[in-house]
């Protein structure tokens, strides 16, 4: 079974969701992830497809930090995060 992943960047949080429900028909997990200002996107997308489109989905959460090389020849930290959503047995799909 291969992980399916959702990277979030600057695009509309819909257009996140969508995705995430694409997801889950090919897995009964999928992972959204999402470094520096998209993180706040990536929650909103996780929490709009938790609450308005798939409900009994558990969600687990993973933060941290990693070094990314700096323009000046430094390197600088950037916050990420991972939102794994997964599918329980009795998970309910709208309009299914």
């Amino acid at each position: 079974m291969s992980e399916n992943i959702v990277y979030v960047g600057s695009k509309p949080v819909m257009t996140y969701v969508t995705a995430i429900l694409s997801s889950f028909k090919d897995s009964p997990e999928v992972v959204v992830k999402a470094r520096g200002r998209a993180i706040s996107t990536a929650v909103d997308a996780a929490e709009v497809t938790r609450t308005r489109f798939m409900t009994d989905l558990k969600p687990s959460v993973i933060i941290g930090t990693e070094k990314l090389p700096g323009t000046e020849g430094g390197t600088r930290n950037v916050s990420f995060i991972e939102i794994n959503l997964k599918k329980s047995p009795e998970a309910k799909t709208p309009g299914a």
